[in-house]
């Protein structure tokens, strides 16, 4: 049977779990994220500026081999506002993180003084249908 004029329906994904993570220090910030990450499934990490030193998100080679799917992809873009200037940056990295989507997904910001208009900003199209904000984590 051949059906004309008719489109295959596309598929939906359930929205990506997404927590924004804020605080003054990206060591403090990292910290947080790694004691909320789940053993089990894949986690997109989006963290805004340069690490302290020591990441809590650095994989212990002593700890032995990790299964793939379990080892987080941690993404750092430039500091910087994230919703005034860094908005394109972060833009084209939630595209790359979203075209094979995580379990969960962080964003880590060094400044909640736009925390609102960013989180409006991810609610709307195209984000609003493939990311569900969760409450933020404070760091």
């Amino acid at each position: 049977m051949i059906v004309t004029g008719a489109t295959a329906a596309v598929p939906s994904r359930p929205p990506v779990p997404t927590w924004l993570v804020t605080g003054a220090r990206a060591g403090l910030r990292e910290a947080a994220i790694a004691a909320h990450l789940p053993k089990e499934g894949a986690s997109a990490i989006i963290l805004e500026g340069l690490s302290d030193g020591n990441s809590a998100l650095s994989l212990d080679p002593t700890d032995g081999p990790v299964p793939y799917d379990t080892v987080p992809q941690v993404l750092r873009i430039a500091p910087g506002c994230l919703h005034c200037s860094g908005n394109l940056i972060l833009r084209v990295t939630l595209n790359r993180v979203l075209r094979r989507p995580p379990a969960r997904l962080y964003i880590s910001l060094a400044s909640a003084e736009h925390l609102e208009q960013l989180r409006s900003w991810l609610s709307e199209a195209p984000y609003g249908d493939l990311l569900k904000l969760q409450d933020d984590i404070a760091a």
